[in-house]
């Protein structure tokens, strides 16, 4: 295929203005299989009928796009010819990288796959990991049937820009039974370039009968650039499969963030994820399951810490198609300063979902006057026989729990700090990995010493 732009073609008038996610479409890339340049168009065409969202859209009222598409983002260059991804060398990472954290390491540098800074040494066997275009070099028809059969369309105009644009990305499948006993750790390394650049990987993650498997995905960066990240995560568990998922998203404080997780469910499967939202200037995500199988289990949790004109932005679709099926939702969120952060959730119970149980909890401390929560916790029920509840909080540090810290002789702000730390253990310690945690706590600590409370 010859390279050509992934635009459609807009009437020859003048004054016509162009589509405001253009810029973020690529060339297409010569000698892509078929399927994927059909997919590709696709996805570009969808683009232009979908448009940017606006703030009448529900799912966007309090999420302005305004800051973004202000930015023109273009995508990331490609390298010249026999020319790596990325000219990092392992010591140029020491400084992102969790100390203690042991782990096979996918390293993502801008949105594509960097080898030398990877280390998938020691897979047992029945697990393959390996990026996305290596595995299409290797085999062009490999993952024709993976790529969108989770996400489909996607939940918005973005998902469908990361199909029409995907970089790279990891692919990672675990065999029927297969157990990973170290966690593997894809990063994500944003590093500056010379123009505002938007990198969009495509994640595929697939956990055949039985497979147990431990993610931690992290976003970091080297510098304070301004950039994009657009990435969609496609996750297949099959019957009993287990996956702890951790997604640690500590970006540039100029960076944007874009990112779908779209799970599936089989039946007896058992998905644990655990989302901390920190960094960024504006971040949203959308967390997206269904089920395929009866008495599978979802469980959702997030901390969100937002400040210095932050926007943070937490959607769940939890849709209960299927009987007996349980899912947890708990989210608690921190906001300073001028920060804001988003929370909207929706769980689904359809007619013939019986004996669903579901249970959402939003809570959120506000630090101070110009902090702002939009909070919509939403249960849509259609069976007559489930146990669901949903509620929120937005409230701010209790002064009789100051009061007595400060009885003690600890100064205010420090007190301050000690009760949001406390408020936010509850997410910390459940990550399970006292590396992970330690390096989460730290990032909390340091935004709340350098918060104003």
């Amino acid at each position: 295929m010859s390279a050509q732009a992934l635009k459609t073609e807009t009437p020859a008038t003048a004054g016509v203005e162009p589509a405001p996610f253009d810029s973020w479409l690529p060339q297409a890339a010569a000698g892509e299989p078929d399927w994927l340049a059909a997919a590709r168009a696709a996805a570009a065409a969808r683009v232009h009928t979908q448009g940017a969202p606006t703030s009448k859209s529900e799912g966007w009222r309090y999420t302005g796009l305004r800051t973004l598409l202000e930015q023109g983002f273009t995508p990331v260059d490609e390298p010249p010819l026999g020319e790596p991804m990325s000219a990092l060398l392992p010591e140029d990472i020491e400084d992102v990288l969790v100390p203690g954290l042991d782990a096979h390491r996918v390293v993502m540098v801008n949105g594509r796959f960097a080898p030398q800074l990877s280390d998938l040494s020691g897979l047992p066997a029945g697990v393959r990991m390996n990026g996305l275009r290596a595995s299409l070099a290797a085999d062009p028809t490999a993952l024709a049937e993976r790529v969108n059969a989770v996400a489909g369309d996607g939940a918005h105009v973005f998902a469908s820009l990361n199909t029409a644009g995907m970089d790279d990305g990891l692919v990672l499948h675990a065999g029927r039974g297969a157990v990973l006993e170290k966690p593997v750790e894809l990063l994500h390394l944003s590093v500056g370039m010379d123009e505002p650049r938007v990198a969009q990987p495509r994640h595929l993650i697939r956990l055949d009968d039985g497979a147990q498997v431990t993610l931690i995905e992290r976003w970091a960066s080297l510098g304070d650039a301004l950039y994009c990240n657009n990435a969609v995560l496609e996750i297949d568990l099959g019957r009993d499969a287990l996956l702890k998922h951790r997604r640690i998203q500590l970006e540039s404080p100029s960076a944007f963030h874009i990112a779908g997780v779209y799970l599936r469910q089989g039946a007896n499967s058992r998905y644990d994820g655990i989302n901390v939202g920190i960094g960024g200037r504006w971040a949203r995500t959308d967390l997206v399951t269904r089920f395929s199988g009866e008495h599978a289990e979802c469980d959702l949790q997030g901390l969100y810490l937002a400040g210095d004109k932050q926007l943070l932005d937490y959607h769940l679709d939890v849709h209960h198609g299927l009987p007996r099926c349980t899912s947890r939702e708990n989210f608690k969120g921190i906001v300073h300063g001028k920060g804001k952060a988003v929370f909207d959730g929706l769980v689904y119970v359809a007619k013939d979902a019986q004996h669903t149980d579901a249970e959402m909890s939003n809570r959120n401390l506000l630090l101070s006057q110009n902090a702002e929560v939009d909070t919509k916790p939403q249960l849509e029920i259609y069976a007559d026989d489930v146990k669901c509840s949903h509620g929120t909080t937005v409230g701010q540090i209790e002064p009789e729990m100051l009061f007595y810290l400060r009885s003690r002789g600890i100064p205010e702000g420090l007190a301050r700090r000690m009760l949001c730390i406390g408020f936010a253990g509850e997410m910390i310690d459940a990550l399970g990995n006292e590396a992970l945690a330690g390096h989460v706590a730290d990032a909390v600590g340091r935004r709340l010493e350098a918060a104003t409370l």
